[in-house]
């Protein structure tokens, strides 16, 4: 079947790559296209801002790499708010007689007692420094292992909130219970009773776990299948501890990402982060749409998803026993490979990008330009200081894709090292200057490379360059239309840039309005989940619609 005849025959009134707009507005030569019902969703949308943190995240606070101070340095370049996550506990931690085992037992007792002799209270005193209202924000938080149960953060929004001891997750919970506290899973999909998450300490109405986190560096929890497979030591993926098992329970919560990085580097792209529904950059307003579910997770690009059914949006719950009005309009940061609609256990309805987007055409142009930076042969870092600069037109958004080093736990006789922090020295509308530092991909599956995500209005002949480290390469948004460019600085196995495909509005945006009349269960649940070309991925939390 054609991929265009199964949009149609899966319910979509299609309006189409480019047609719906963005999330902030609708602004389409298409609009008179779109159902008042979504025309009068777009423009309450656009007072709704979507913010960007990691809120579960690790440096040498207690185990990791990288001091604190750096971690937070590199977050505000990248995020708007952000928690780094001492461990602070492990009340079932098993005893081996296996000398390896116990040397992974004994680092985390260690971890532990520093917090306790005056770690947390010093750690507590630097997050509380570093907040900034209005532009980066800071919530504290630690975390509790356990076999049975599995790995939770408790986040906190207040920094009085004590480091309490606990028996057990469920015990942490009742410890903190009164205060403003979330206690989320984390890594859910490893075996149960073996740090996987347990299902049946779910409590539906639980207002301290409104959400969990789906995705992070050890991989992806939606089900079992699928991309971003269980590799770390701790075990394969198994649905037991799912967010499709938790779901067909019955269970309502919303998803999230973060990184759960331990070489502090909050925010590392492609580890994960959590989008916040909320009308300003507030920590009362961020609390409280945590506290609703309207949240959302992607792997690294900040692709915007505006879903809802029959008037509330992601995260809610809504009675409509005939028709399902489900809306969805996606803003993605590079091709769209396709957006699902998964209702219960299948996809209902999926819309695709194309496989290659028409040249645009117009005196001014958008399109996402994204630019790479890495590839080195060498251990040593390389370190990029320069400028990237457009001929004409302007720099619309600059969306950084800084990564950390690729590091989840540690190993015996590892050195500690000092986080070398990418920052964004100086933007304007034509130029933006950085200074980055790449490392060697330590495999062929992993990348280590920096970048930057450019959202650009300017003529196609127009040139965008990069100047770095005494060479130039400039090439016109025309030819990176066409396909990618790439260039090595100083020959064969040395480091190199890349500049990606550019991507033209009718690949990055999408938007479809339907009707399902199709009521499955007495509570049927609905979410979104965009895939671009590049294997960035993004989820909106589900809506629950009952009879």
């Amino acid at each position: 079947m054609d991929r265009r005849d199964f949009v149609k025959t899966s319910g979509w009134s299609v309006l189409g790559l480019a047609a719906a707009g963005s999330l902030l507005g609708c602004g389409s030569q298409d609009s008179k296209r779109i159902p008042a019902e979504a025309r009068e969703r777009f423009a309450k949308m656009r007072d709704i801002r979507i913010w960007w943190g990691d809120v579960h995240n690790h440096c040498n606070v207690t185990y990791g790499h990288g001091d604190l101070v750096d971690a937070l340095a590199a977050a505000r370049e990248q995020l708007d708010f952000c928690s780094v996550t001492p461990h602070a506990m492990w009340p079932d931690m098993p005893h081996y007689d296996d000398p390896g085992m116990e040397w992974v037992m004994n680092y985390h007792r260690e971890a532990f007692a520093r917090l306790r002799r005056g770690g947390f209270e010093k750690y507590v005193q630097m997050m509380r420094e570093w907040n900034d209202p209005e532009r980066f924000l800071t919530f504290i938080s630690y975390e509790c292992h356990s076999m049975e149960h599995g790995d939770h953060v408790a986040l906190c929004r207040d920094y009085d909130t004590p480091l309490v001891e606990c028996e057990s997750v469920p015990d942490l919970k009742e410890k903190l219970r009164g205060r403003r506290v979330y206690v989320t899973p984390h890594h859910m999909g490893y075996i149960t009773g073996f740090r996987g998450y347990n299902w049946a300490a779910f409590k539906d109405g639980d207002e301290m776990t409104p959400f969990v986190e789906m995705f992070s560096r050890h991989g992806l929890a939606e089900t079992d299948m699928g991309d971003y497979d269980y590799l770390h030591d701790m075990g394969p993926r198994a649905y037991e501890g799912s967010v499709q098992y938790g779901l067909e329970q019955g269970h309502k919560f919303g998803l999230m990402c973060s990184t759960d990085q331990h070489a502090g580097y909050p925010g590392s792209y492609g580890d994960g982060r959590i989008g916040v529904f909320a009308p300003e950059l507030d920590k009362d307003s961020l609390w409280e749409a945590m506290g609703k579910r309207h949240v959302m997770g992607v792997t690294g690009d900040k692709i915007k998803i505006d879903f809802g059914i029959n008037g509330v949006c992601g995260g809610d719950v809504v009675k409509a026993p005939g028709k399902r009005r489900i809306f969805v309009n996606v803003e993605a940061q590079n091709y769209i490979d396709y957006v699902d609609v998964v209702k219960n256990t299948g996809v209902i309805s999926r819309l695709d990008g194309p496989f290659v987007a028409e040249m645009p055409q117009g005196d001014t142009v958008r399109a996402k330009v994204k630019i790479d930076f890495g590839w080195n042969r060498e251990t040593e870092y390389v370190h990029w200081l320069g400028d990237v600069v457009l001929s004409e037109g302007r720099i619309r958004d600059l969306q950084t894709c800084f990564r950390g080093a690729a590091f989840t736990s540690p190993q015996p006789g590892e050195t500690a090292f000092k986080t070398r922090v990418n920052k964004v020295l100086s933007k304007d509308e034509r130029n933006v200057r950085l200074e980055m530092y790449s490392s060697k991909n330590p495999n062929t599956m992993t990348p280590a490379t920096q970048g930057i995500l450019l959202d650009v209005e300017m003529p196609l002949d127009a040139t965008i360059t990069t100047n770095f480290n005494g060479k130039s390469f400039s090439h016109s948004l025309r030819e990176l239309l066409q396909g990618s460019r790439a260039h090595f600085m100083r020959g064969w196995l040395s480091e190199a840039i890349r500049f990606n495909r550019a991507a033209p509005e009718s690949a990055f945006l999408a938007g479809a309005f339907f009707t399902d009349d199709k009521p499955e269960r007495d509570t049927d649940y609905y979410y979104v989940r965009v895939r671009q070309r590049d294997g960035q991925w993004a989820w909106s939390s589900p809506i629950w619609v009952e009879r």
